[in-house]
């Protein structure tokens, strides 16, 4: 049975404007997603993805806010955009169910749309999943995200260089400010196309209207995100995330001490910090100079919160293991797995506010915070801002 797309709104104009607009979004998607990736740095996560690797440089731990910035754009704008990318791809989609032409410029566009399709769905869905903790796929969400990213960003790429020319075209086709003062009654298909109806149906809804309902839905999306990014009141309207609400005087957290299955007696009165020649109790850290500093902790689902710190500096301690210019440091958990251990670069370590904390907003940390210890560093992702530490190495 042949399938009749009588929709008389679709056609070349419409969808040149979806893809304006995902044009014009998506660029700022990857470059913060490339990014984020070159922050986590090497190690179990976010693992190894052989060739694909970008060239490495140390993340920078100025500003402090940056790796905030970058995986808020990332997820914020990646989630503000899933509307628009379904209405772009509900707006081709009848030629995606026809027979290309034996003509090469047709055959590879229709190359690119496998790569581009397939590939933005894959990161939704599996970007989506991550955020709400629900690993179906039986996957490294990390590895797969990222090789999957550039499936998308060839098939991105290459269909913007051959379609780019036609959307020019589209666009100027067409007023913009016209079509916004179209109403239902005077809606009419554009010019015949591959995209447009042969048959269209009466109209029930104008392009304004589809237009009106995309930008309002990704707006909607927006004021249910950015509160997961932000502090303040505007945390509580995080509704689609499940950190978005806390305790009153508390503050998100993604693995908790129940999670993490540590025995309580390995971060009681017996825990010690093993910095290799010295071992210090937590009464011993607690005398050493500590300092106080306001920084971000923000973590790969986009969610962050900046909240006040003490504890005693990271330099301080290397001095304290007789290694004063640290090249670099790794820090292991009590806790078993893949977030049990962090490798540090020498910037890292050296930043005045570069801490092993003890005290979070002038209370000790609770275990879900990380109690007895934990690491906190500016602009560090916060998966490798380790809790429950048992043990710094500082390499020489």
């Amino acid at each position: 049975m042949r399938i009749r797309w009588r929709s008389p709104i679709r056609g070349p104009w419409l969808t040149s404007v979806f893809g304006l607009v995902l044009l014009c979004a998506l660029p700022v998607v990857i470059v913060t997603g490339l990014l984020d990736w070159v922050a986590y740095g090497s190690g179990s996560i976010p693992g190894d993805v052989g060739g694909l690797h970008l060239p490495r440089f140390d993340w920078p731990t100025r500003p402090a806010w940056l790796f905030r910035l970058t995986q808020g754009l990332h997820v914020g704008l990646g989630i503000v955009l899933v509307p628009v990318v379904l209405a772009k791809l509900w707006s081709v989609i009848p030629k995606l169910f026809t027979r290309p032409d034996r003509d090469l410029l047709e055959l590879a566009e229709r190359g690119t749309l496998v790569l581009l399709v397939g590939g933005i769905l894959f990161e939704i869905v599996t970007g989506l999943l991550n955020i709400q903790y629900d690993y179906v796929f039986g996957f490294s969400f990390y590895a797969a995200h990222y090789t999957g990213a550039w499936v998308f960003i060839a098939g991105f790429v290459l269909h913007v260089a051959l379609k780019l020319p036609t959307m020019v075209r589209s666009l100027r086709s067409r007023s913009l400010r016209a079509e916004l003062r179209t109403p239902l009654a005077e809606t009419r298909p554009e010019p015949p196309h591959d995209l447009v109806a042969p048959e269209p149906a009466r109209p029930t809804m104008s392009r304004r209207g589809a237009l009106a309902l995309v930008g309002g839905g990704s707006l909607l999306l927006a004021g249910l995100t950015v509160g997961q990014t932000l502090d303040g009141p505007l945390r509580a309207t995080a509704l689609l995330l499940p950190r978005g609400r806390t305790a009153p005087g508390d503050f998100p957290v993604n693995r908790t001490f129940e999670a993490s299955a540590i025995d309580a007696r390995d971060v009681g009165d017996s825990w010690r910090l093993d910095l290799g020649n010295v071992r210090l109790t937590r009464a011993e850290l607690a005398a050493l100079p500590q300092h106080t500093a306001d920084l971000p902790i923000a973590c790969v689902e986009g969610w962050s919160t900046q909240q006040t710190w003490s504890g005693v500096r990271l330099h301080d301690l290397a001095a304290l293991a007789g290694v004063p210019s640290p090249s670099g440091a790794d820090v292991r958990s009590v806790e078993n797995g893949p977030f049990a251990h962090a490798a540090l670069t020498a910037d890292q370590v050296l930043h005045p506010d570069a801490l092993l904390a003890l005290r979070v907003n002038g209370a000790d940390l609770s275990p879900d915070h990380g109690y007895p210890a934990r690491v906190i560093v500016p602009a560090l992702p916060g998966v490798h801002c380790t809790k429950w530490v048992a043990a710094i190495g500082f390499a020489r």
